[in-house]
């Protein structure tokens, strides 16, 4: 994967970008390099996931971050992460304002929230580390 991707350049983070709400937005960039994005209709299948990205793809620094546009799915994310997740993450909750762009024909199947999660991944917040609660008892 990482031939075709040719990014041996960039640094070695794996940042994840959510946009919480009724359909959750989802960005994963890989090396600098966005490898994915789609959208969920549940926190469950959500943290599903992102939990098999986490553990799936090896790299030194696992940032996730989150619009606070929706604060209550927001920490509903990040409690089932950190219950379900066994190894450390950085989390950052993000100013998501004019992460949303007008789209004709309304949402088209969740592009929007897949946009905005691509912003939001982009944005800087207040980074926390995360220790699994495997780790913290």
């Amino acid at each position: 994967m990482m031939q075709k991707l040719n990014l041996d350049f960039e640094e070695e983070f794996l940042i994840l970008g959510i946009d919480p709400g009724q359909r959750i937005g989802l960005s994963v960039f890989y090396y600098g390099q966005e490898i994915e994005s789609s959208f969920h209709l549940s926190v469950e299948n959500l943290v599903f996931h992102i939990i098999q990205i986490l553990g799936g793809l090896r790299a030194k620094r696992k940032i996730i971050k989150i619009g606070n546009g929706n604060m209550e799915i927001a920490k509903k994310i990040v409690s089932m992460l950190n219950l379900n997740f066994c190894s450390s993450f950085e989390l950052e909750f993000v100013d998501e304002s004019k992460t949303s762009m007008k789209i004709k024909n309304f949402n088209q199947r969740g592009r929007r929230d897949m946009l905005s999660a691509k912003y939001i991944s982009q944005r800087d917040g207040f980074r926390h580390s995360i220790l699994p609660l495997s780790l913290t008892g």
